[in-house]
């Protein structure tokens, strides 16, 4: 299986979401390979400007629940000692690694949208410093509906792009927002018509990044980061802490099983 594709030319380095038979769904693999991917990138002193874009009729449906992913949650889900709490503080802070890297990342980060963006994939595209849309996509921060708090990021970026009143109206009710409102709210930069136009938009202004000092433009990005860096890293500790101790609930395996059985959730708040 291949989760990721990279093509460089001319001091951009284009990172493809490539699991196109699984819709770019975020398994085991995603989480393993990413900071890798990312660190690879960084350390290439030919790329400049990173675009990242996906394989298939989306861009990523989010995490895999119907997986290895899963499979590892559930392993730490079931006990209530310190081991087994510290064994799931430990996984959603391996999660939130490849996040991390990327929005730490020297060279700045274009993400080129179409189709779904669900779930992690908007932890993903939070992460990045600029965001284009294809007229098709929809962004949907949806862990609420699966009984989650979001711990991988967009909690903690997402408010600095959008504003506190966006960002808590689509956590809490985990609605799909299509390309034209993420463009009203701030979500992304750019609507494009097709997901050919939002590539090379992506394309085209990451070559106009490339073209200036690399030394300047990290420069540039490492300023305006520093404002948020210390918040973001607290939130991201905080919300691993309050999933160790509130993640596993009855609500959350209602929600499993409703997704497996391909129903609506039935929450009792327990």
């Amino acid at each position: 299986m291949t989760t990721f594709e990279v093509e460089s030319s001319q001091g951009v380095a284009v990172l493809w979401l490539a699991d196109e038979a699984r819709r770019n769904a975020m398994g085991t693999s995603f989480f393993e390979e990413l900071p890798g991917q990312v660190e690879a990138l960084e350390a290439d002193p030919d790329v400049r400007a990173v675009v990242i874009a996906a394989r298939g009729p989306h861009f990523t449906v989010g995490l895999d629940l119907k997986g290895g992913l899963a499979q590892q949650l559930q392993g730490v889900l079931g006990g209530g000692l310190a081991a087994e709490r510290e064994r799931l503080y430990q996984l959603i802070r391996t999660w939130q690694r490849g996040f991390r890297a990327l929005a730490s990342c020297s060279k700045p980060v274009i993400a080129a949208v179409h189709g779904a963006c669900i779930g992690g994939g908007l932890d993903l595209v939070s992460a990045c410093d600029i965001r284009y849309a294809s007229a098709d996509a929809r962004f949907s921060l949806r862990e609420t509906r699966i009984a989650i708090v979001a711990d991988l990021g967009s909690l903690q970026r997402l408010g600095r792009i959008i504003g506190q009143g966006h960002l808590r109206e689509m956590a809490f009710t985990g609605r799909d927002v299509g390309a034209e409102e993420a463009l009203r709210m701030g979500l992304v930069n750019e609507v494009l018509p097709d997901v050919e136009a939002v590539l090379s938009r992506a394309r085209e202004t990451a070559g106009a990044i490339a073209a200036n000092s690399p030394l300047t433009v990290r420069g540039v990005k490492r300023v305006l980061d520093e404002m948020d860096r210390a918040s973001i890293d607290r939130g991201l500790d905080h919300v691993a802490l309050w999933n160790t101790a509130f993640l596993p609930s009855e609500d959350l395996m209602e929600a499993f099983s409703a997704f497996l059985q391909k129903r609506p959730a039935a929450f009792r708040g327990k």
